[in-house]
């Protein structure tokens, strides 16, 4: 049976006002191959003026923190209002893909006020400017932050701009999970755990380690660390089911990936990866066969993922446990159906639009999107109208 696809989309290059997505039917791209598409959304445009957009944890208010790479943490109201910057957030490397990233709330937020920030941390030497990854904790209160304290600080500091993960994931034991990266010319030091590149962290919400955390015994191993030879994590997100850590990962040119980061495992990078170096070197393939850990899904060629949400909602009933992750270089978000730690199917919304550098859940069931430019902007994802 055949199907077709109708799409009307309002869609400028710089969204000056409400995008309006009719999904219906089905996505029919070859006679073999039909993916039915059961949900039709609505996008609203909820704010703009953003400069490169990175993170966003939503308040128990409604409103939203989203960061700025450039260093600035915003406070957003739901009318899409955007306050002046909030004011001691830390000094950043606002280099390439360095410079401000993740925030998350405190599980008790309500109590303690609490938010965590992630963020490419300078350190000038008489050789230039080096950083590194760190999270820092502090209370908000008001527009302002106060009692900043730097809880994680990745380990060794380096040159360069690149690969500094980083998302922030409190688990439901109240553990808080760090994502990092190789640092990009850093690659090999992935698989050596006696420092922080390319690593999963896991600390307790004031920057101790957990004692059972799998290298805490191990006097040559970094003890923060929970899983290692990664290339550049830069979403995610809790299984809702299941409790457990899901992320993706940039590849090289080639192999995006989804993993499932068990304790002291080793995930393969730079040895193994399904792309290939930028300078066309290949990389082997086979995880396993060298005792690494397999993807349990892939992207090739690469979609550069960021952000990822299992979505709980009651406003999309049809998606709820999918899986979503924004993407940059694809220009569009991804539904990916789950079943148990299988992907099961893949539909592609929001098709050759912009790049999607978070995607989050709101607590009206809205899915929430930032847009990765310099007038960066807050997508709002709604059932349709009609």
């Amino acid at each position: 049976m055949a199907y077709s696809f109708s799409l009307n989309t309002r869609l400028h290059k710089t969204i000056t006002g409400l995008l309006v997505i009719w999904l219906c039917g089905c996505l029919l791209t070859t006679a073999v191959y039909a993916q039915r598409i059961q949900t039709a959304f609505d996008v609203k445009l909820l704010a703009r003026g953003l400069n490169h957009p990175w993170g966003m944890a939503f308040l128990p208010d409604g409103k939203m923190l989203v960061t700025e790479r450039a260093g600035r943490l915003r406070i957003v109201a739901p009318d899409g209002r955007i306050s002046e910057p909030v004011s001691n957030v830390p000094a950043v490397y606002h280099e390439k893909q360095g410079g401000l990233l993740d925030v998350a709330l405190d599980p008790d937020f309500t109590a303690n006020r609490l938010i965590y920030l992630s963020y490419a941390e300078p350190v000038k030497t008489s050789d230039g400017t080096i950083a590194s990854t760190a999270v820092a904790r502090a209370e908000l209160d008001g527009n302002s932050l106060k009692n900043l304290k730097v809880i994680f600080r990745q380990d060794p500091k380096t040159q360069g701009g690149q690969h500094f993960g980083s998302r922030l994931v409190f688990a439901p034991d109240g553990n808080l999970f760090i994502t990092l990266g190789d640092r990009g010319n850093h690659m090999e030091e992935a698989q050596n755990t006696d420092n922080h590149i390319g690593t999963i962290i896991r600390i307790r919400p004031d920057g101790s380690v957990p004692d059972d955390n799998p290298f805490v015994n191990d006097k040559k191993a970094k003890p923060e660390i929970w899983s290692y030879g990664h290339r550049s994590v830069q979403g995610a997100a809790i299984h809702p089911k299941t409790g457990e850590l899901w992320i993706h990962e940039h590849g090289p040119r080639g192999g995006d990936e989804i993993n499932i980061p068990k304790p002291g495992k080793n995930y393969g990078w730079p040895h193994a990866s399904y792309g290939m170096h930028y300078s066309m070197i290949p990389i082997k393939d086979e995880h396993a066969e060298q005792g690494y850990e397999e993807p349990i899904y892939y992207w090739t060629p690469s979609v550069a993922p960021s952000g990822m949400l299992f979505y709980t909602g009651g406003l999309f009933p049809g998606w709820r446990n999918s899986l979503f992750v924004g993407t940059l270089a694809g220009q569009h978000l991804i539904r990916l159906s789950v079943s148990e730690n299988k992907v099961l199917s893949e539909e592609q919304l929001l098709k050759n639009t912009l790049r999607f550098r978070d995607v989050e859940q709101g607590p009206d069931g809205a899915i929430y999107l930032l847009t990765d430019e310099d007038d960066g902007k807050i997508l709002k994802l709604v059932p349709a109208a009609n």
